[in-house]
C-alpha cells in the first residue's frame, strides 16, 4: 500500500508531501489544477518515461519518491526481488525514487540504491496498477490471466498436485535426454572413457606421491655432494686431522677443565654441566651424520626410475587435472560415466515406461484443472457482466478464451497431443466486447478512457481477492457517466477499497462522497508563479468542496452535498 508520496519540481508542482491510508482515496479539483499530473509523476516513479519536459521551469531536476507498506503475497514477491538484488532494507517497507535532470539523465533508486529502470518497473508492477489515459496495467498482460483465473477459482490444491507430477515428469525427461545423448555416440565415448580409466588406474596413484618423489630425486641426484658434506662435518666433529684435533676432543678438554674449576668454585658447577651437555649434543650430531652417510645411496638406476615415474605423474596431471587428487577424481567420474553408458539401454527402457505413466497421470490432472477453470470462467464472466451492467455498460460482454497448442511430445488429451507447462495445457486470455454489435476482442485491445476504466473496475471488483496488486489508481473513470452512475461507481470503488487501496481522480461529487480520504487539488499563484497545492479535506471543508462540485455553493448545494455524504455512508455500511 502507498503510504507516502513526495513530488518536487514536477510540471507545475513545486513541492508536495502526501500521506495516504487504506481504502478509497479521492482527488477532486478544477480541470488543469494538477490532479493528473500527480498520477503522471506516480507513473514515472513506477518505471514510465522520464522526459525533461516534466521539469518545472527554472529548476534543474524533478524528483518523485514514494514509500510502500508491504503485506501478504506482495510482501513476499517484492522481498524476493530485493533479496535477489541485495537491496532489502526493511521487510515491511520499500522506498522507490525517480529523478530526471535538465541535461536529460534520469536516475532510479530503490531503498536509496541506484538501480536500472527495468528493476524499478519490475518492483513497481507488484505495487500499483494505474488505469487511465496512460496505463500500467497488470490485467492487460495476457500472461497474468491464467494466474488470476486460478486464484479466482481457488485451484491451489489441484495446482500443487499437478505441479508435483509435472516436476517428476521433467526429471524423468531430463535423465532420458542425457542418456539418449550419451547413447548416440556411445561407441566412441566407451572407447575414450575405457582408455582414460585404464591409463589412470594402471598408474596406481597415491595422493602426495609426487612430493615424495621430488625429494627422493633431489637426494639421488646430489648423492656425491651430500656424502662429501657429511664426511667433512664428521671429520671436523669427531675425527680431526694431524694439525687440528676433533671438536669433540677439544670440547672434552673444556669439560675436564670446567669440572676441575667447579670442584674448587661450586658456583661454576652449572657452567661445567652446560659444557658437558654441549659435548653430548655434538657427539649426537656426529653419530647421526655417520648414520646419514651410511644411508646415502649412489644408485643411478633408482634415479632413472624416479625420473620416469615423475614424468608419468606430470603427464597425467597435464591431461586430467593439476594434482594427483584431481586426476583420481577425474578417473572416478569417467568410470561412473562409463558404467552409465554401458547400462543406458536398460535404464532408457525403464524411464520410457515411467514417462508414459507420468504423462497419462499428468493428462488426467490437467483435464481436471481445465474443467475447473472453465466452470470458474463462466462464473467470472457472469460476475463481470453484472458489474458492467451496474456501471451502465448493459450491452458489454466478457468471456475467457481457452486455447491449446499441438505438440507431438505433449499431453494425450482431447484425442491429440497438446503442449503443456507447469500450469497445465490451457492457454487463457480475457476477451471483452464493450458495445453492442462488437465481437469479443482481447482485453489489451479495448478502447481507452472512461470505458477502459469502467471495464477495469468491473474486473477488479470481481477479481479483487485474486489480484495481489495492493494499490489501484483510476483516472477518468467518470468520463461519460452521470451522477446516478457516479454513485454506483463510487460504491463499487469503496467496496474495492476494502481489499485494495484505491486512488481515484473524479469530477463527480456522487463518487467523491465515498472516499475514505478526500484530497482537494488546487492551482494557485505564488510570487508570480503557478503551483499546485493539495489538501486533505475533512468536515466542513469537504462539504464545501462537494457543494462546489454540484454548482455554486448555496444552501441547496450544501444540503445536497450533506445528503451525498450521508447516502454514501449508508450505502458503504449497508445501512
Amino acid at each position: 500500500m502507498l503510504t507516502e508520496l513526495r513530488i518536487e519540481n514536477f510540471a507545475i508542482i513545486d513541492r508536495l508531501e502526501l500521506e495516504f491510508g487504506p481504502g478509497l482515496i479521492t482527488f477532486t479539483g478544477e480541470t488543469g489544477a494538477g490532479k493528473s499530473i500527480i498520477m503522471d509523476a506516480l507513473e514515472m516513479l513506477l518505471g514510465g518515461r522520464a522526459e525533461t519536459g516534466v521539469i518545472r521551469a527554472q529548476s534543474e531536476r524533478a524528483t518523485v519518491e514514494a514509500v510502500f507498506h508491504l503485506t501478504g503475497v506482495t510482501k513476499d514477491a517484492v522481498n524476493e526481488i530485493l533479496r535477489r538484488e541485495d537491496l532489502l532494507d526493511d521487510e515491511n517497507y520499500v522506498t522507490l525514487a525517480r529523478e530526471v535532470r535538465r541535461e536529460g539523465r534520469s536516475t532510479a533508486r530503490i531503498n536509496g540504491s541506484t538501480v536500472n529502470v527495468g528493476l524499478l518497473r519490475e518492483v513497481g508492477s507488484h505495487l500499483v496498477d494505474i488505469h487511465g489515459q496512460t496505463e500500467h496495467l497488470s490485467l492487460l498482460d495476457v500472461r497474468s490471466h491464467l494466474t488470476l483465473l486460478d486464484r479466482y477459482a481457488g485451484l491451489d490444491s489441484l495446482l500443487t498436485g499437478y505441479r508435483q507430477t509435472y516436476q517428476a515428469l521433467q526429471a524423468v525427461r531430463k535423465e532420458l535426454s542425457e542418456l539418449r545423448t550419451a547413447q548416440a555416440d556411445s561407441a566412441r565415448r566407451i572407447e575414450m572413457y575405457t582408455f582414460q580409466v585404464e591409463e589412470i588406474e594402471s598408474a596406481r596413484l597415491r595422493p602426495g606421491e609426487d612430493d615424495e618423489l621430488r625429494k627422493e630425486r633431489d637426494r639421488l641426484a646430489n648423492a656425491e655432494t651430500l656424502a662429501a658434506n657429511a664426511q667433512e662435518a664428521i671429520l671436523l666433529l669427531d675425527e680431526g686431522t694431524p694439525d687440528t684435533p676433533a671438536i669433540t676432543d677439544q670440547l672434552g678438554q673444556v669439560v675436564s677443565a670446567l669440572s676441575s674449576l667447579a670442584r674448587v668454585d661450586a658456583s661454576k658447577a652449572d657452567l661445567a654441566a652446560r659444557a658437558e651437555s654441549l659435548l653430548e649434543s655434538v657427539a649426537d650430531v656426529a653419530h647421526e651424520l655417520r648414520d646419514y652417510l651410511d644411508r646415502i645411496e649412489y644408485n643411478p638406476k633408482r634415479l632413472e626410475q624416479v625420473e620416469e615415474r615423475l614424468d608419468l605423474l606430470h603427464r597425467l596431471m597435464r591431461k586430467y587435472g593439476g594434482s594427483i587428487e584431481a586426476v583420481l577424481a577425474f578417473g572416478a567420474n569417467v568410470r561412473q560415466q562409463l558404467e552409465t553408458i554401458t547400462s543406458a539401454t536398460e535404464r532408457i527402457d525403464e524411464l520410457e515406461a515411467r514417462e508414459a505413466v507420468l504423462l497419462n497421470e499428468l493428462a488426467l490432472r490437467g483435464e481436471r484443472l481445465s474443467a475447473q477453470r472453465k466452470q470458474a470462467a463462466a462464473r467470472l464472466s457472469q460476475g463481470i457482466e453484472a458489474e458492467l451492467n451496474d456501471l451502465k455498460m448493459t450491452a458489454a460482454r466478457f468471456a475467457v478464451d481457452f486455447q491449446t497448442r499441438p505438440d507431438p511430445t505433449g499431453l494425450p488429451v482431447l484425442g491429440s497431443r497438446v503442449a503443456f507447462d507447469g500450469n497445465g495445457f490451457d492457454r487463457v486470455e480475457f476477451l471483452v466486447a464493450p458495445n453492442l454489435g462488437e465481437g469479443l476482442k482481447p482485453l489489451a485491445k479495448i478502447a481507452s478512457g472512461g470505458e477502459t476504466s469502467r471495464l477495469m473496475l468491473a474486473l477488479k471488483n470481481v477479481l479483487a481477492k485474486a489480484d495481489p496488486v495492493p494499490s489501484l489508481v483510476f483516472d477518468e473513470i467518470d468520463q461519460g457517466i452521470g451522477g446516478r452512475v457516479g454513485g454506483v461507481v463510487g460504491q463499487k470503488l469503496w467496496q474495492l477499497g476494502r481489499v485494495h487501496q484505491v486512488l481515484c481522480i473524479t469530477h463527480l461529487p456522487q463518487l467523491a462522497a465515498f472516499g475514505d480520504q478526500h484530497f482537494q487539488v488546487q492551482k494557485v499563484v505564488k510570487n508570480g508563479r503557478t503551483t499546485t497545492q493539495v489538501r486533505c479535506l475533512e468536515g466542513d471543508e469537504r462539504l464545501l468542496e462537494l457543494a462546489g462540485m454540484l454548482g455554486e455553493v448555496s444552501e441547496g448545494t450544501l444540503r445536497s452535498a450533506s445528503d451525498l455524504l450521508q447516502s454514501a455512508r449508508m450505502l458503504s455500511t449497508g445501512g
